[in-house]
């Protein structure tokens, strides 16, 4: 069995919360917000895995986690069979590790530089990651350039005068210039028009094929991970909820907040349609009961034991885990369901360029 690029055992991040109506003079008890809570995965080299689930939820956090820019409050990141999450983060930024854990951010515009050309914002962790220097560093900027897609005429440009898809582009120049082994992608196409997102994610899977990359793909389009992705995580108030291939996990959901999050997909044709509507509102992550599931009082199967006993992320067949006490149940009812919540995946494919 190949052993896993990147390796998650029981990642954990909490965040101070003064309570309410606090006074500085008074002590105080002092509250947590559990952001991340004992996440645990595993990413094969090559593999492209998503991460999904509503904003709040933490993904955010874990990305943040997993590219060593915060430190966990505990857990393990193992990274090539070596751990790396007990190195502080600001040492982490000098160690050779850094360079072979790239980031794609959401807003390109936002993430570069305004006072540098495109050449500079590429070139700039090469500079800090590697020796090159003068025609050798300029070599390789270019190439990374023509892999991304972005012609030589541009690299003069500032940001401002780029579109966003050349933005993209330059973004995701930046992130391959140090040749990363993983790649943390977190809604590299959300800013972007659709026919512009096709574009670009048809780069991505072919950079993946191309250099060997794996891909941590975090987003809300539950049609993009879809295409782009090999497994899928679905993550709920901090907690890994389900995993598995995409296919069956979208085919027949055995978790009931996977199921709703299929459900809202929009879909071209409405009629006929049967939605999963969610009651109630998500509870606190502030000192969460560590004794009663994160989904209850939402769910729709949620009995009495779901508020005694926190389900843990356990295998099921078909390679994936659900934390739920009734998966099989809900795993039934999703297949039956198929034709009606598959009507709102898009049938297509990322277009390759003919070889």
């Amino acid at each position: 069995m190949t052993k896993p690029i990147l390796e998650i055992r029981g990642l954990t991040r909490r965040f101070p919360v003064k309570p309410a109506g606090h006074r500085p003079w008074r002590r105080a008890k002092m509250s947590w917000l559990h952001a991340v809570d004992g996440v645990e995965f595993a990413i094969a080299p090559g593999e492209t895995v998503g991460l999904v689930g509503e904003s709040g939820c933490g993904k955010s956090t874990l990305v943040r986690l997993v590219t060593r820019l915060i430190d966990p409050s505990s857990g393990n990141i193992a990274f090539v069979g070596n751990e790396i999450g007990g190195i502080p983060a600001r040492r982490f930024a000098r160690t050779p590790q850094r360079a072979s854990i790239q980031m794609v951010f959401q807003d390109a515009g936002e993430s570069l530089n305004p006072r540098f050309t495109a050449a500079r914002v590429i070139a700039d962790p090469l500079l800090r990651l590697s020796r090159l220097r003068g025609s050798a560093l300029a070599a390789r900027v270019r190439e990374a350039a023509g892999l991304a897609g972005l012609p030589d005429e541009l690299l003069s440009r500032f940001p401002h005068q780029l579109s966003g898809g050349q933005k993209a582009r330059v973004g995701i120049a930046r992130a391959i210039a140090v040749e990363p082994q993983l790649m943390i992608l977190d809604e590299p196409t959300a800013a972007l028009d659709v026919s512009v997102q096709v574009v670009i994610l048809q780069l991505l899977d072919g950079l993946k094929r191309r250099l060997g990359m794996s891909y941590l793909f975090v987003s809300h389009d539950l049609n993009v991970v879809r295409l782009l992705c090999d497994r899928v995580l679905v993550m709920y108030l901090g907690k890994i909820v389900e995993s598995g291939p995409v296919g069956t996990v979208f085919g027949s959901p055995a978790h009931p907040y996977t199921k709703a999050l299929v459900a809202a997909i929009p879909s071209l044709d409405q009629r006929g349609v049967k939605r999963l509507r969610l009651s109630g509102e998500p509870r606190s992550p502030i000192d969460p009961d560590p004794g009663t599931c994160r989904f209850f009082g939402r769910c729709p199967k949620g009995q009495k034991n779901c508020a005694a006993v926190m389900p843990e992320l356990r295998p099921l067949a078909g390679g994936r885990s659900v934390a739920c006490h009734y998966p099989e149940i809900v795993a039934a009812e999703a297949t039956r369901e198929a034709p009606t919540m598959n009507s709102n995946l898009l049938p297509f494919q990322i277009p390759h360029p003919a070889s």
